[in-house]
Formats: structure tokens, sequence, C-alpha cells
């Protein structure tokens, strides 16, 4: 869980980076997974015997599977508002897949606050660059600009004014 912070210094924060996020292994399970889910089926991800003539070597993970878990590795590196009632995916602004990641790699997310916009209706928008990186690698998996809009109970006036 992340850092738990007042509406009135989510603008302090722009720039924050948290430390880096838990290893997380890609199995040949998940991408089986990911691949029943989404109908992607292509030999890259799901035939290691055929993925092993390939110049990978193995099977790699979808790119899309690797994006997703940027909804695991929010949980982590996410800050918290106070009176944060609850927090929607609003989006990405931009992803580059720049290396695949081949079953059983470990990946983990880095993350910088980009920039915040405080918006009516007690709605914080909250851009996040984060980069995936693999574990031995020198270059990420992927970047991507990820939009988070946090709802937060706004407070009420005294009633008595």
């Amino acid at each position: 869980m992340g850092k738990i912070i007042s509406v009135d210094e989510i603008e302090d924060y722009i720039g924050y980076e948290p430390p880096p996020t838990e290893w997380f292994e890609v199995t040949q399970e998940k991408i089986d997974t990911f691949a029943d889910v989404t109908l992607d089926h292509q030999f890259i991800h799901v035939d290691p015997e055929k993925a092993a003539e390939t110049p990978l070597g193995t099977t790699i993970a979808h790119g899309f599977l690797v994006l997703s878990m940027l909804a695991h590795f929010a949980e982590q590196y996410s800050i918290r508002i106070e009176n944060m009632v609850m927090g929607l995916n609003y989006g990405l602004d931009k992803v580059r897949f720049l290396a695949p990641v081949k079953v059983g790699a470990h990946i983990r997310a880095r993350a910088r606050l980009e920039d915040i916009t405080k918006k009516p209706g007690g709605r914080i928008l909250i851009r996040h660059l984060v980069t995936i990186e693999i574990k031995g690698e020198e270059k990420p998996a992927l970047i991507a600009d990820s939009l988070g809009m946090h709802i937060v109970q706004e407070e009420q006036g005294d009633p008595e004014q």
C-alpha cells in the first residue's frame, strides 16, 4: 500500500518516485491464462516447442499482459489520498513496448508521479510515468503514461453557517 497524504499536500508530490515494486514472475501458466481470456493464442506465447525455434528461443508474454500488470503494481507505487472513496483506471496517454518478456522472467514497476489535475466533484487525475523493468535486462519491457482518477469525499461545510 502506498503513502497516504492529504488533498492539500498532493501537488507537493509531483516528481515523487516511490521505491520500485516487488518482482513478479511471468509464468507460462499466466501467459496461457491471458491467451485464453483474450483469445490471442499466437504460438510465440503458447507453444514452447515452436517458440524455441525462433530467435527468442522461448515463449514470451503478450505485451498487453505486461501492460495489464500496471493495475497490480499500482497498489504498490500509488499514493493514497485521505478520504479517498475509490480509484479508477482512467487510461493511458502513451505506451511503448521496448523489449519482450520471456517466460520465467521477473518484472517490476518503477513509477514517477508526473502530473496532478484537480477536477470538480472531488476528482483528482494523477498521471504516472511507469517503467516495467525486466530483472537482469538493461532495456525495460515497456514505458507508459498511466492515468488514475482518484475520487475523494469532499469536506462538508459547517451546517450552522
